[in-house]
């Protein structure tokens, strides 16, 4: 096979494969460095021995990501202040199937869950739930036994299934929550903001020590608001402007043409229970700038 065919074989898949990447190791750029690596190896496979290329590449790219993700460990751990993913702008593809498999599973509120897992039941999460590979393939890409992987998909269905809303809501009420609670923040409207939050909602912010962002998670609707208006206070230049991210709608804070942070809302019922502020600032590259929303 040319070195051309296979090169053009493996782009037809590379935006699953990030996608891929992306939901076991939470980071875009190592996402896109796994893929990097997933290539080499590519390359240098004996390509008639495989059946379906789309499921290799994938089982590979998994594979160097959950190996990316074990070397990420002691980062994780001096880093400062909660770890949230960072944002992720639509991945593109012109497969039909391929673009719903990269909408599904890449909201905030789920790569949240998806960090409280173990690396194993992530990277089975993944290849089972996402991509529904068959578990003899996810247990030789692990390295495990069929019934052990099938157990680390029990476990991990169960924990993401309690981890779930207990109200679902359809995107376009989930939409509408979210443009009225950043406008009542945005007219300084206390007691609105107040009145959308869940008596147990939890506000999670991610400065990595970079920029201003609480250092444990806040509690309840008044101490959160506070907590958002005080930001806000303190930077009073501040432009927000929604934007597709993570396969919902995010609101990003501009300083000019650059964003300073990036706001998720997780609502159940008719109230939000969660919000996710990505604020540092190693995290927002990939977000657009203010320009290229006009």
């Amino acid at each position: 096979m040319t070195d051309e065919r296979l090169a053009r074989e493996f782009d037809e898949h590379r935006a699953v494969l990030v996608g891929a990447a992306y939901r076991v190791v939470g980071s875009v750029s190592d996402a896109e460095d796994v893929v990097q690596e997933a290539w080499i190896r590519w390359a240098g496979v004996e390509h008639e021995e495989v059946r379906d290329v789309r499921a290799y590449l994938i089982r590979i790219t998994t594979r160097l990501a959950l190996n990316r993700l074990r070397q990420q460990k002691a980062r994780r751990e001096q880093y400062v202040g909660p770890w949230l993913p960072e944002p992720i702008v639509p991945l593109t593809t012109d497969d039909p199937a391929a673009a719903v498999e990269l909408a599904d599973s890449v909201s905030m509120a789920m790569l949240v869950v998806l960090e409280t897992l173990s690396p194993l039941e992530r990277a089975t999460f993944v290849l089972r739930e996402v991509f529904d590979l068959p578990y003899d393939e996810i247990a030789e890409t692990l390295g495990r036994s069929e019934a052990a992987v099938r157990q680390l998909a029990h476990r991990a269905r169960e924990h993401v299934h309690a981890r779930q809303p207990r109200h679902q809501v359809d995107r376009a009420r989930h939409t509408e929550l979210t443009v009225q609670f950043m406008e009542a923040a945005g007219t300084g409207d206390f007691a609105q903001v107040v009145a959308l939050l869940a008596p147990d909602a939890v506000l999670i912010s991610d400065g990595g020590g970079k920029k201003t962002a609480a250092l444990r998670p806040i509690h309840g609707p008044e101490k959160i608001a506070r907590w958002l208006f005080g930001v806000m206070s303190s930077n009073p230049g501040f432009e927000v402007l929604p934007a597709a991210l993570n396969g919902e709608i995010a609101f990003v804070a501009y300083f000019g043409d650059e964003p300073d942070t990036v706001a998720f809302i997780q609502t159940s019922g008719d109230l939000i229970t969660e919000l996710y502020l990505i604020r540092n600032p190693d995290k927002l590259t990939t977000v657009p700038a203010r320009h290229a929303l006009d």
